[in-house]
């Protein structure tokens, strides 16, 4: 913790005082700018009751640019590709050093609960969402059964 910057330690801190409800974030032993998240699937959605791994990365020059953060458990989601890569505006071109991983963290929580099919990274995904919602959002479910459930 001793060479990192204050704002990392105290956003750290808070993470660990305050979680956000429905998600852990616990920063790695040997390297406190890399995270294990792990996300409920918000209730209502078609991934209620998954758990889901993700990991997060500072960069060297965080906040003035946006964490690094990636899916690991496998997720049906127009917005999240095989390679478990997120398309989120803050992410990208709508991050502001304002935000805090805290922010992001919810901000991935909320994409749980609203996919955008009109902003795609898996394209195939978004084209089911928006042809077939019920087989996508099944598909959603089964996934978060065979991916995320209890492990």
């Amino acid at each position: 913790m001793a060479n990192l910057p204050r704002r990392i330690i105290k956003e750290t801190q808070r993470l660990m005082q305050e979680p956000v409800p429905g998600i852990s974030a616990i920063p790695d032993d040997d390297n406190a700018r890399y995270f294990h998240v792990v996300v409920a699937g918000p209730d209502g959605s078609p991934f209620e009751g998954g758990v889901f791994k993700l990991e997060l990365f500072l960069p060297d020059d965080y906040p003035m640019s946006a964490p690094k953060v990636r899916f690991i458990t496998r997720i049906y989601h127009p917005n999240i590709d095989k390679l478990g890569r997120i398309c989120l505006d803050i992410l990208k071109d709508k991050w502001s050093p304002a935000l805090q991983i805290r922010t992001v963290l919810l901000s991935i929580q909320a994409l749980l609960s609203a996919p955008n099919p009109d902003d795609p990274l898996a394209n195939d995904v978004a084209e089911l969402w928006k042809i077939n919602e019920p087989e996508a959002l099944k598909n959603a479910r089964d996934w978060t059964r065979k991916y995320a459930l209890g492990n």
